[in-house]
C-alpha cells in the first residue's frame, strides 16, 4: 500500500487559535486524513512504548521556534518516510495501534459521524448486497457483515476481501484498491463522492487449487460461480468458441462445479485485469493490457503489422520490484513546497530473470500500478506460505476476539443468465516467447528534472525462492 504526503496545509487552530501545519496523508494518491506533527509524534511515541525504540524508523525532532518555508518542506518528507516505513513493516503496520490511529484520523477528517447507515456491496455479477453497519467499522466488520447477510459460514470469510472499484460504461470494473484494515469501507466510498466508485467483494487467493474449500459449500459455490461468468463475459477469461459452446451446455445442465472445472483450464482463469496502459516492453512506449493471476504478469499487446501478443513475467522471475511516483511541473514554473503539483505519474518496475545470468528491468506506467503492485506481493505471499508447507486457512484467519454478527435477513446469491454469443471480435493470441529470452527489453531510464522520485519502494519478500522455482 502506498503512503505518501504529498502537501502541507496552513489551518486555523480551534476557536480561533494560531495558525498550524497540517500534513495530508494520501493513500494510493487519494486523500485519507489530515493531521498535526503532534498526533504523529503521538502515534510514534506510542508504538515506542508498546515495541521498543530500536524498533522504529527515525522521527523528525520537534523545534523550538516557528518553521521556515524549507523547514516544513523537509519535515514533509521526513514524515512521508517514517509513515512508509512503518506501513512496510509487518509488525509496526500490522499494528493495531498505527491501524486505528489511521482510522479515527481518517473519521475525523472526513468530519463523519459514528451512526448506523446502509452500505451497498456489489458481487462479480453486479448483484447488490445491503447491509446495515456503523460508519464507524473497520474493513474486517463489514466483510462479515456481507458474509453474514450470504450465509456465508465463518471459516470461508478469509477467502474473499472487499475491493475499491470504479464501474465503467459496459458493468466492468476497474480495481483501484484492496481496502486495508487501517480504512473504513463507508467513509472510503463516500469521501469519493462519485457513484462511479463502488465496493466489491471478490475472491483474495490466487491459486485455483483453494476452490476446492470455497467449492464446498453452496454459498461459495455460488459465488465463483458468478464470479466466472462475469470475468468470462467481460473477457477477462480467454475462451475459444468451443469451450464457449461447452461452458454454456453445462450452464444449461446447472453444473456449476463442472462448469467452474472447465474454467480452471483455461487462460487467465482468477486474473485481475487492468485498465489499458503503457510498458517499455518490448520497445518504449508500448500499449499493453496487463492482467494479474496464477504467479504472474501477463501482458497483451500489439506490435505494428502484427496480430495481439501475450507476454508472461513469472513473480518467481522478478527479484524484486517498485512503485514509483513522479509529479510533471507545468512548463515554465518553479516548485515550491507542497505547491503548484500536477497530476501523480506512478511506474511499476520489476527486475527480471531473463535467463540464468542476465536481469533485466521492465517498467509499466499506469494509474493502476500500486494495485498492481499490491497483486505481486499477495502472490508471493501465498507462494511462501505453500512453500512453508503452511495452511491458508492460517493466513487468512480473522483477528482473534472478532465476533461474528449475523444478520437476520440472509440474501442467495442470484445465478447469473447464459453465457451471450462469443465476441467475434475478440482475437486468439499468440505467446511472445514462453521464457522472453528472445526479447530485448529497455531499462529504467533516469527521471527527468521537472520529476520528483521520492517515493520508491522496493520488495524483497521473495528473496526465499530459489532456483528451483524458475
Amino acid at each position: 500500500m502506498h503512503f505518501s504526503i504529498p502537501e502541507t496545509e496552513s489551518r486555523s487552530g480551534d476557536s480561533g487559535g494560531s495558525n498550524y501545519v497540517a500534513y495530508n496523508i494520501h493513500v494510493n494518491g487519494v486523500l485519507h486524513c489530515r493531521v498535526r506533527y503532534s498526533q504523529l509524534l503521538g502515534l510514534h511515541e506510542q508504538l515506542r512504548k508498546e515495541y521498543g525504540a530500536n524498533v522504529l524508523p527515525a522521527f523528525p525532532p520537534k523545534k523550538l521556534f516557528t518553521l521556515t518555508p524549507a523547514e516544513v518542506e523537509q519535515r514533509r518528507e521526513q514524515l512521508e518516510k517514517y509513515m512508509q516505513a512503518v506501513r512496510q513493516d509487518p509488525l509496526l503496520g500490522g499494528s493495531e495501534t498505527f491501524n486505528s490511529f489511521l482510522r479515527r484520523a481518517q473519521q475525523e477528517t472526513q468530519q463523519v459521524p459514528t451512526e448506523e447507515v446502509s452500505l451497498e456491496v456489489l458481487l462479480s455479477n453486479g448483484q447488490k448486497v445491503l447491509v446495515t453497519i456503523l460508519t464507524s467499522d473497520q474493513t474486517e466488520d463489514v466483510l462479515e457483515a456481507v458474509a453474514a447477510k450470504l450465509d456465508l459460514p465463518d471459516d470461508l470469510i478469509g477467502y474473499f476481501s472487499l475491493f475499491l472499484v470504479r464501474e465503467q460504461e459496459d458493468g466492468a470494473f476497474s480495481f483501484v484498491r484492496k481496502l486495508q484494515e487501517f480504512e473504513l469501507p463507508y467513509v472510503s466510498v463516500t469521501s469519493l463522492r462519485s457513484q462511479e466508485y463502488k465496493i466489491v467483494l471478490r475472491k483474495s487467493y490466487w491459486d485455483s487449487a483453494y476452490d476446492d474449500d470455497v467449492m464446498e459449500n453452496r454459498v461459495g459455490l455460488n459465488l465463483l460461480y458468478a464470479q466466472t461468468v462475469s470475468d468470462i463475459e467481460h473477457g477477462w477469461i480467454l475462451v475459444t468458441k468451443e469451450q464457449h459452446r461447452q461452458l454454456k451446455s453445462l450452464q444449461e445442465k446447472v453444473s456449476k462445479k463442472e462448469f467452474l472445472r472447465l474454467a480452471q483450464t483455461l487462460r487467465h482463469y482468477g486474473y485481475l485485469r487492468f485498465e489499458p496502459c503503457v510498458a517499455d516492453f518490448p520497445e518504449k512506449g508500448c500499449p499493453v493490457v496487463v492482467s494479474a493471476g496464477n504467479s504472474e504478469l501477463s501482458l497483451q499487446l500489439r506490435l505494428p503489422g502484427q496480430q495481439l501478443r501475450e507476454g508472461s513475467f513469472r513473480v518467481t522471475r522478478m527479484r524484486c520490484w517498485r512503485v514509483t511516483s513522479s509529479v510533471p511541473l507545468p512548463s515554465g514554473s518553479t516548485s515550491s513546497p507542497g505547491r503548484g503539483r500536477g497530476e501523480v505519474r506512478l511506474e511499476l518496475a520489476f527486475e527480471y530473470l531473463m535467463s540464468k545470468d542476465r536481469l533485466q528491468w521492465v517498467t509499466i506506467t499506469s494509474p493502476q500500478a500500486i494495485m498492481m503492485s499490491i497483486c505481486l506481493q499477495s502472490m508471493v505471499d501465498e507462494l511462501m506460505v505453500k512453500k512453508s508447507g503452511g495452511s491458508i486457512r492460517k493466513m487468512l484467519r480473522r483477528r482473534a476476539g472478532g465476533t461474528l454478527r449475523r444478520s437476520d435477513s440472509q440474501q442467495a446469491v442470484k445465478s447469473p443468465p447464459l453465457l451471450d454469443s462469443p465476441d467475434a471480435t475478440r482475437e486468439s493470441m499468440v505467446k511472445l516467447s514462453s521464457k522472453l529470452s528472445a526479447v530485448s527489453l529497455r531499462g529504467i531510464s533516469s527521471p527527468s528534472p521537472d520529476t520528483s522520485t521520492s517515493d520508491v519502494h522496493g520488495n524483497y519478500a521473495f528473496e526465499g525462492i530459489g532456483d528451483e522455482d524458475l
